[in-house]
């Protein structure tokens, strides 16, 4: 259970991205019942970690989500993760996560960005990646762009890669929360490879504790734009924290007043629809984000913990404390 001060430094938080974009303080008193949220994983199949094996993450996520009582949770696919002697066991691993319930998507065959590869290879890519999922249990046709990456500022590109996922058949598989859980996995496996003593405590507490801020602080941001709360998609990816702590996380959303939903159910949302048309100076980052944009919210139209600088001196208060005395 988090403690009180942690309670303060969430809404803190919170109250200063609400602040910071221009919105309503009214957006806080909505009924927490309202809220709903998806989760999904993203760089599957990774290799072992620095806590655990890959085997030993993929038991452990799958006891956390059912222990949690996660009905479907989705982990997008990176089939060249699949192609050395690291990654042996990996399609188990994979079916695993599908016979406990949970679905498997295209998240692309190499993780390319899109800014950075032509249309032309970055379509071939995916096809690459369908090719591996056609006709394995628990597909669903959706598409998640690699680093959220639709094109930035090159409208052309954007819409060049829009019309070949709808010709595909497929669509965006976008997400609306963002805790940038990735770096603290890196700040995590860096400070276990320099030797240094992580408080293991700590390690949890903000994982759990950035994640809730982070939902809180996107709904606000949906809710000003678009009057109420959409189903939200929140984005993990498989790393060895998310194994370790997802059963405290989706605890401490409950406790938030957030309804775990399906994954299948939050892409029923109408926000659904514009993940395909929206038009914005620039696309990379979270559906919120670019629906912020589209109706004028300005900046920052985020979680302010996103901020890597920010979050890494978190870290290091949070998680390295105990190696400073």
């Amino acid at each position: 259970m988090r403690n009180v001060v942690r309670k303060y430094k969430a809404f803190r938080t919170i109250f200063q991205t609400i602040v910071a974009a221009g919105l309503s303080f009214a957006v806080m008193s909505q009924p927490a019942a309202a809220r709903s949220i998806a989760i999904t994983f993203d760089d599957v199949p990774k290799q072992d970690g620095a806590f655990l094996t890959a085997d030993q993450r993929t038991v452990r996520l799958i006891a956390g989500l059912q222990s949690a009582e996660v009905k479907q949770a989705a982990f997008f696919i990176n089939p060249s993760g699949l192609a050395n002697e690291a990654s042996a066991g990996s399609e188990d691993r994979i079916r695993a996560y599908v016979a406990a319930g949970h679905v498997i998507a295209n998240h692309s065959f190499s993780h390319p960005s899109l800014s950075g590869t032509t249309v032309e290879a970055y379509l071939a890519d995916i096809d690459m990646a369908a090719n591996w999922l056609h006709g394995r249990a628990g597909y669903r046709p959706w598409f998640r762009y690699p680093f959220l990456d639709e094109g930035r500022d090159d409208k052309a590109k954007r819409d060049a890669v829009r019309h070949g996922l709808a010709s595909r058949g497929l669509t965006n598989g976008y997400v609306t929360v963002d805790a940038y859980d990735w770096h603290i996995e890196g700040l995590a496996s860096d400070a276990i490879r320099e030797g240094k003593v992580i408080d293991f405590e700590g390690l949890r507490s903000l994982y759990v504790d950035s994640h809730v801020e982070a939902a809180e602080a996107f709904d606000a941001i949906a809710v000003e734009a678009l009057g109420r709360s959409p189903a939200h998609v929140l984005l993990l990816h498989e790393t060895d924290i998310a194994a370790l702590f997802i059963r405290d996380l989706v605890e401490a959303l409950r406790e938030e007043g957030w309804e775990i939903i399906t994954v299948d159910e939050a892409y029923r949302d109408p926000i659904n629809a514009l993940a395909a048309s929206i038009d914005v100076p620039s696309t990379q980052g979270t559906l919120t984000e670019a629906i912020a944009w589209s109706h004028g919210l300005p900046a920052p139209r985020w979680w302010i913990g996103n901020d890597r600088e920010l979050a890494s001196e978190r870290f290091n208060k949070e998680v390295l404390a105990v190696s400073e005395h």
